[in-house]
């Protein structure tokens, strides 16, 4: 093998891929614009993979990867990109899958996104929680609006990532950015620390389990603006799965936490432009408004779609209702439009197709 893993990182950030892909038996694949395309690069052997794996991780993470099997890591090449890695073993032996972090750190403006997203990073408490499956986005809609906190207030933000992925710098706040397995165990033990810490806002990676999620509620309880994320698909799945997560004798007192501390949540995917050379945002987003808290209150999840719906007014929208903007406005194409709407048929005589 006459190449290097850089070699394949850098050909990657020049082509504009998302994610590399380095699999036993095909060559490095790129995802271009959503989807995969294998390079020119030569087939892989396992020791091929083997080296490039190794040739990046140091003592401590190769024994903590031939211990569990798997791990996941940052990793920089100065002056082309910072990259999330995860490496993993399976049936053909080892692989990896890099994720590209953009350098630069877009507006609201540049993305595309909603002019009312911006007053969320006004709010002085509650949780902000942007959602959607991997891949969609979510961390760089969230590092805008961290960027947007860091440019406007005078305040200490907090971030907890695993791992750090967009690289903030001190502007009008302070702002301390730890990453998991590097400075802290967990998502809970730094969030529990950083209570301690004299924050103003608090960025949690993801809430994966109920001791992060039930901390991160008591920090936007008690005068934190919080930021999270979670792999949900809408808002109604998004309140369902917190509530869902505490034990069934909790799930009262979550169920009024929430009601009182939720701002907002966005709930995004991404969908490839309709000339073919990137993907846009389509987002649903939920304002937390009296009416939307007292659906929480009173065990009425199943009425937030409805209500989202006909709020467009005060800035609310379903994914459907964003489809057919972005179709309108001409940045997607029909198939795609239809390909992501919620009720395909509703969807079509709703767009006028």
């Amino acid at each position: 093998m006459d190449y290097k893993i850089q070699d394949i990182l850098i050909q990657a950030k020049e082509k504009g891929a998302s994610d590399v892909h380095l699999n036993i038996g095909i060559p490095p694949v790129f995802r271009l614009n959503g989807k995969m395309t294998k390079t020119e690069f030569p087939v892989l052997k396992p020791e091929d993979v083997h080296k490039m794996i190794y040739s990046i991780i140091f003592e401590k993470q190769k024994k903590d990867f031939e211990k569990d099997k798997q791990l996941d890591f940052s990793y920089e090449i100065e002056g082309v990109s910072r990259f999330r890695i995860n490496i993993f073993r399976h049936r053909l032996g080892e692989a990896a899958v890099i994720r590209l972090i953009p350098t630069e750190i877009l507006s609201v403006e540049q993305l595309g996104l909603p002019d009312v997203i911006t007053t969320l990073t006004e709010k002085d408490k509650g949780i902000v929680l942007v959602t959607g499956p991997t891949g969609s986005g979510k961390s760089t809609t969230l590092a805008a609006l961290i960027d947007i906190i860091n440019i406007k207030r005078y305040e200490h933000i907090i971030s907890i990532e695993d791992p750090i992925e967009f690289i903030h710098q001190h502007k009008n706040c302070v702002i301390s950015q730890r990453e998991i397995g590097e400075h802290a165990d967990s998502f809970a033990s730094a969030l529990r620390v950083a209570l301690r810490e004299d924050p103003d806002v608090i960025l949690v990676g993801e809430m994966r389990d109920l001791e992060t999620i039930s901390m991160a509620l008591r920090a936007a309880e008690t005068g934190h603006l919080v930021f999270s994320t979670l792999h949900t698909n809408s808002a109604a799945d998004t309140i369902e799965r917190i509530i869902n997560a505490f034990p069934a004798h909790q799930q009262g007192q979550a169920r009024l936490q929430l009601a009182g501390s939720i701002e907002a949540v966005i709930a995004q995917t991404l969908i490839p432009t309709a000339d073919g050379q990137g993907r846009i945002a389509a987002m649903e987003l939920m304002l937390a408004t009296p009416a939307i808290r007292n659906l929480i209150r009173d065990e009425k999840i199943h009425q937030i779609p409805s209500t989202i719906q006909i709020s467009r007014k005060i800035g609310m929208q379903s994914l459907d209702q964003s489809l057919k903007d972005l179709l309108m406005q001409g940045k997607i194409t029909r198939e795609a439009a239809i390909k992501k709407a919620i009720n395909k048929n509703a969807f079509i005589e709703y767009a006028g197709l």
